[in-house]
């Protein structure tokens, strides 16, 4: 048995030394670099460097703020390339460099023109890039794109306005604020990854309100919600809700029939957190965990180990 393992062992290390990346560094990389700068672009030798810069950023290592500065410049030079490939590349090494202030002004141009492009991954990526590295002058000026991107027709589109307006409320909540009745449009769209992103921002925008929060659980309950993604995010939301009124209110429990019903869901995702969240409610009669206790039963049977393991651990809690 010792020699097998010893011998798996010896050819783990050999093909660890055919990694790409191994031994590269980055003074080396940053002379690769100046392809960047070539008349005659090569989309794929300068995919490849900016993969290399990546991956050195990924690893913790530091640029100095001169090299930096000369890399952004450099990269920015390759928005004249047409290789939609490449075109994603520099979107990324965009957003890790996380340029200053200063240097933004000079790529802003070139993202607010794929914002409107005709093509949608263009729009899609630019968006995120713009909404990473933007402050709240420029995005002042971005703000009705935002609004028809979250309304737009391909949900990839919607999907990075909506993502961008969520880690925009950390920082602009103000602005944010003013996309509440897009925001609600979108919460209705058919995509499913639309609707999570779109449920979830919505809340974060009312949590602070208890009453926005209640009235937006009552009208979602009613069965508008497709997405089994958004649906596992109503019955958290719900959940919460019924927690708040336990304090105020006596007798039966508000939304309690929403929790069981979801309990038929098709989606397993959703049967699951919808019994996850009847077995922790505080104060649950024998009657209203019977359900939930039955359907964990069920899962245990499961031929998917994750649902196994996911019914064992509620069951035990």
């Amino acid at each position: 048995m010792a020699q097998p393992l010893v011998k798996k062992d010896d050819d783990r290390d050999d093909e660890a030394e055919y990694s790409p990346f191994l031994g590269i560094e980055k003074g080396a990389v940053l002379q690769e670099a100046r392809v960047f700068n070539d008349p005659q672009l090569d989309p794929r030798r300068c995919s490849q460097v900016i993969t290399k810069l990546l991956y050195l950023l990924n690893q913790g290592e530091t640029f100095t703020k001169i090299e930096a500065t000369e890399v952004f410049f450099a990269v920015t030079k390759l928005f004249q390339s047409r290789d939609i490939g490449l075109r994603r590349m520099v979107y990324l090494m965009i957003k890790e460099l996380s340029p200053s202030a200063d240097e933004v002004i000079i790529v802003t141009s070139s993202l607010m023109k794929d914002m409107t492009s005709k093509t949608d991954m263009y729009r899609a990526n630019a968006i995120r890039v713009l909404c990473r590295i933007t402050d709240g002058t420029l995005l002042t000026q971005i703000e009705r794109y935002l609004k028809q991107a979250i309304v737009d027709k391909n949900p990839v589109v919607a999907s990075a306005a909506l993502v961008s307006g969520i880690h925009l409320l950390q920082t602009t909540p103000e602005i944010v604020k003013r996309w509440s009745n897009e925001v609600q449009e979108a919460v209705q769209s058919r995509a499913a990854l639309v609707q999570f992103h779109a449920l979830a921002l919505l809340h974060q925008i009312r949590q602070n309100d208890r009453l926005a929060v209640s009235k937006l659980v009552t009208s979602l309950t009613r069965g508008t919600v497709r997405s089994p993604l958004a649906q596992c995010l109503l019955i958290r939301y719900t959940t919460q809700v019924i927690r708040e009124a336990a304090t105020t209110q006596t007798g039966d429990r508000p939304f309690y029939d929403f929790l069981e019903s979801c309990l038929r869901h098709k989606a397993e995702m959703v049967i699951f957190e919808a019994a996850r969240a009847i077995t922790e409610l505080n104060g649950v009669t024998n009657r209203e965990l019977t359900p939930a206790i039955t359907v964990l039963q069920l899962f245990l049977s499961s031929s998917k180990p994750v649902l196994r393991f996911a019914a064992v651990r509620t069951l035990n809690k």
